[in-house]
């Protein structure tokens, strides 16, 4: 299996498929590059080359004590992009995976990305504040910890429910679905797991949508449980200076069924304007 070294000796797992221009994908808590393994292969269809990889601490990647934190995410991605020497780059970013490729895009990219893509992404704070009222609660990220810590599997098979939308009425369950979300988290290290929380709840990327000088398409379900669209996408959309904004409606968080669909032909259009 492939891995890269990162510059503070981390060993990433990455899968890289096709060729052409490169599309590199970061997965969103508690997942891993499997969650876009759908899309790997549609973008290497499409004549792209595309790359996927394990987050530290997450799926075949090294699990590490230190590190789990969006910033160092982010220099993880600089480290994979440019140990394969990637240039004129699409990073799409899912959930956390889209706080890290935003904060990569921003900060440590060096001129290499040409267009930033995400689905039910973290920025620019996820966290209730004075400056945040349409935030989501401490107390609620004080739970996941404690369902994490407590009962890792079981959390993980309760969290997919609403992660998929399948407690709305109507909803096409999918237990395969569920199975493959529990395998996943179950993957994660427990620390990174943990940790992540604190990441993709309370980092504030107000500063790296600003910062972004490349268009960005910000994809949101409008019935997203887990990062509530009001707090996240809709705030990015008012603060990035080349961002398109595109609201699924009835879509939850997780990318599956119709709205991968949809989102799949967007991804596709995006890459190739």
């Amino acid at each position: 299996m492939p891995y890269i070294t990162t510059s503070d000796g981390t060993e990433l797992y990455y899968t890289d498929q096709g060729e052409g221009l490169p599309v590199v994908f970061s997965h969103g808590w508690p997942l891993s590059s499997d969650a876009w393994r759908k899309e790997v292969k549609l973008v290497a269809d499409a004549g792209y080359r595309a790359i996927a990889h394990d987050r530290r601490g997450h799926g075949r990647s090294q699990q590490t004590y230190h590190g789990n934190d969006i910033d160092t995410y982010a220099r993880d991605l600089r480290d994979l992009v440019e140990a394969l020497d990637l240039r004129d780059v699409v990073v799409v970013g899912h959930s956390t995976g889209g706080g890290e490729v935003v904060r990569y895009a921003a900060r440590y990219a060096g001129g290499r990305v040409r267009k930033v893509f995400t689905a039910g992404a973290i920025p620019p704070v996820m966290l209730r504040s004075e400056q945040n009222p349409e935030g989501t609660p401490i107390e609620v990220f004080d739970d996941i910890r404690a369902g994490v810590l407590s009962d890792m599997s079981q959390y993980w098979k309760d969290l997919a429910v609403p992660f998929f939308g399948y407690n709305r009425e109507g909803a096409a369950v999918s237990q395969g679905a569920i199975d493959d979300f529990w395998r996943q988290g179950m993957l994660a290290g427990l620390v990174a797991a943990y940790d992540c929380v604190k990441a993709f709840s309370e980092t504030d990327q107000t500063d790296d949508l600003r910062a972004l000088d490349v268009p960005i398409f910000l994809a949101h379900g409008s019935d997203d449980q887990i990062v509530p669209i009001d707090a996240a996408a809709r705030k990015a959309a008012e603060i990035v200076s080349q961002g398109t904004l595109k609201v699924y409606e009835g879509a939850p968080h997780g990318i599956s069924g119709a709205y991968q669909e949809q989102l799949d032909q967007d991804l596709l259009a995006f890459i190739a304007e």
